[in-house]
């Protein structure tokens, strides 16, 4: 679920700044003013809205590799950030969690299927609902059913200025330690079968990496050096220490310069810090199949490839001509990421910024899309659909969805990218149409707790209070951990208990 939003209220800035540095090793001229034309048009335009400060892009194609950089690595220095500038990557930290649990499982040193307490000791009884306990799988694809954060620090943030949230988070968790976070997990109580239901927990990935630590009887920067900084090429993180001039400066949605990210505690679930030409090769690994740790992360252990599907860690869909991608997205106080890759394409795609707020993960999934589609041009299906909901102003969209599959047997739409798309709508004041799109989503998805989350806030924001409480309802009905459907439902002054 996502919330929905509007740029309107974002501060301008009265000076937008946009430098670009493209880098690639290509020499097909052709296929470089290619690319380059798509990422610097695109770039521009992302780069000149409200609040944004710096972005840089990574790109691989056919085994080449492209650069690109636009804005400010910090504010007024008129400074591009360039390949090497490093950006805090946020929750894409956990995909390299889980892709050490896949050499532990492939090196059998543990199975996926393990109950985590095996790995924990005694005084662990909590961590098992129904009988049910948590597996090492159920921390790399976020169906732990753990809490976000330990300690939760969610009602103190609510009372801080957006401003110091980060100085604020730092200083508390200053001198939280590994034996602090045990002593809190001693305390957690499951709210539901643990591989149920997919739920944001950066206590997950951190108890993931404890655990690892346990195993190897090494530390987890050590682990991540060995396993994939070199492998990969990487610059390692402990390098960054030195090179602290690399570091972008990360500001939030005021303009306000932000706090580093400096939890211990938090390194592997949204630690690590890396540039472009880190993480382009970390994807270049990811596209390497024959790699068996590699290709264990891809594999499908929640959902379906039809539908809402989880790795380890790694999102995954099929594109709109039933291609796989796997992407993953992230946010620290000052900082987005966002990255995709196509395996049956040779393609993979990173984005960083040094700018936070509600919009910006949002914005970065998209802009990665438009370049894809840049790039390799825009599906027939695709393009025959969005031309019928133009045609007709989105209305009738599951009769135009029927046709066009009927004519295009590779047509498929995601729940996410239909969500994705609405929400874009309802993020321009296209209301209506966006509860065009997310009724169609209800109609592909109907068993879905989110389709009808998404229905039922577009209905709320066009000020449709009927059909929003009937949609928040249903959602519930499907998911009743669903606390947003709650709020929502309180909001609008209905009992939650009908």
């Amino acid at each position: 679920m996502k919330r929905l939003s509007v740029l309107a209220g974002f501060f301008a800035f009265s000076i937008q700044l946009a430098f670009s540095q493209p880098t690639n090793n290509v020499v097909d001229s052709e296929r470089k003013t290619q690319v380059d034309t798509v990422v610097q048009r695109l770039g521009n335009s992302f780069i000149a809205q409200p609040a944004r400060v710096g972005i840089s892009i990574g790109i691989i194609k056919d085994g080449q590799t492209y650069f690109y950089n636009f804005g400010e690595a910090e504010k007024g220095a008129k400074q591009a950030p360039t390949q090497n500038t490093i950006y805090e990557i946020g929750s894409i930290s956990k995909t390299f969690a889980s892709l050490l649990l896949a050499h532990a499982v492939t090196e059998q040193r543990v199975k996926a299927t393990d109950d985590i307490r095996k790995y924990l000791g005694a005084g662990y009884e909590n961590l098992a609902y129904n009988g049910k306990p948590i597996q090492l799988i159920h921390l790399a694809n976020t169906t732990s059913s753990l809490p976000d954060n330990l300690p939760d620090l969610s009602a103190l943030f609510q009372q801080v200025n957006p401003d110091s949230v980060g100085v604020v988070a730092n200083r508390k968790l200053k001198n939280y330690t590994k034996q602090n976070f045990y002593e809190d997990l001693h305390r957690v109580k499951l709210d539901t079968v643990p591989g149920l239901v997919p739920r944001h927990s950066n206590v997950a990935t951190q108890l993931l990496a404890y655990v690892l630590e346990g195993v190897y009887q090494t530390s987890y920067s050590e682990l991540v050096d060995k396993y994939i900084e070199k492998p990969c090429g990487m610059r390692g993180v402990r390098a960054f220490a030195t090179n602290a001039s690399l570091l972008a400066t990360g500001y939030n949605e005021n303009g306000s310069k932000m706090a580093s990210y400096s939890v211990a505690t938090m390194q592997a679930s949204g630690g690590l810090r890396y540039s472009t030409a880190d993480m382009v090769k970390y994807l270049q690994h990811q596209l390497d199949e024959h790699n068996k740790a590699v290709a264990l992360t891809h594999q499908t252990t929640w959902g379906t490839a039809d539908g809402q599907a989880i790795g380890f860690n790694w999102n995954s869909a099929k594109t709109v001509n039933s291609k796989r991608k796997l992407f993953h997205s992230g946010g620290t106080f000052g900082f987005a990421s966002y990255c995709a890759f196509y395996p049956e394409l040779g393609f993979g795609i990173v984005l960083l910024t040094n700018e936070s707020d509600r919009n910006t993960q949002g914005s970065l999934y998209d802009l990665s899309d438009k370049i894809v589609e840049g790039i390799y041009g825009t599906p027939a299906a695709l393009k025959a659909f969005r031309h019928q909901l133009l045609a007709q102003d989105y209305k009738q969209a599951v009769a135009i969805y029927k046709a066009v599959k009927a004519d295009h047997r590779e047509f498929y739409l995601s729940e996410e990218y239909i969500n994705e798309w609405g929400y874009k709508l309802a993020r321009e004041r296209k209301t209506k149409q966006a509860i065009e799109l997310f009724k169609l989503n209800t109609t592909l998805y109907p068993k879905s707790w989110n389709t009808y989350d998404s229905l039922g806030e577009a209905y709320e924001m066009a000020g449709n209070k009927t059909l929003a409480i009937a949609n928040y309802q249903r959602s519930l009905t499907l998911n009743p951990q669903n606390t947003g459907a709650v709020d929502h439902l309180k909001k609008l002054g209905e009992a939650t208990s009908k």
